[in-house]
């Protein structure tokens, strides 16, 4: 059974991400920070694309809830304290990156969610319509990977747009190395 396409459907999907089928169009991208110097390289490949595209940058950064084990007839105890604390130190944060590094030249704005990194950066991007997400990957490999997954790696697999994943800077000596 042959299933026919409807033009119609697809050019009314695509109108959102395409004028004239060729031209593409990107108003906000999305750039989840960790403050680690890949995330940090990240943003650089989004201001670049945001220039090209004129777009808005959204920065966003993820609290994971902080579960101490206490004792066993208690269970885990949560500490919002030090949640606040994280979560009000992302704010300070994410707006310096804004001023030393977008400053005045792009739009920009900043959000701190709470929440298991991969799921908060696909509602964020759903909820602030993004039309590409521009994420860090740390590179985790072997026992380390299997144990934790990848951030990146889920992102890509549930978003609902486009994802450009940036890998960590390696200098020179350490791909010939590889070779």
């Amino acid at each position: 059974m042959k299933l026919k396409s409807n033009k119609k459907q697809q050019q009314v999907v695509s109108k959102k991400r395409l004028i004239n089928g060729n031209n593409l169009v990107i108003k906000r991208i999305l750039v989840p920070i960790d403050f680690s110097e890949h995330s940090k390289n990240a943003l650089q490949f989004a201001i670049s694309f945001a220039r090209q595209f004129n777009a808005e940058i959204i920065l966003v950064y993820v609290v994971e809830p902080t579960i101490y084990p206490a004792d066993f007839s208690f269970g885990q105890v949560a500490v919002p304290s030090i949640e606040n604390e994280l979560r009000e130190r992302g704010k300070v944060e994410l707006n310096q990156l804004v001023e030393t590094q977008i400053a005045e030249t792009l739009p920009a704005r900043t959000i701190v969610r709470r929440g298991k990194p991969f799921l908060e950066i696909i509602k964020t991007a759903s909820e602030e319509d993004v039309d590409l997400i521009i994420i860090a990957t740390h590179g985790h490999t072997g026992v380390e990977h299997l144990l934790f997954g990848s951030t990146a790696e889920k992102v890509v697999r549930k978003a609902p747009c486009p994802v450009l994943v940036v890998r960590p800077v390696e200098s020179a000596e350490n791909n010939e190395e590889k070779i």
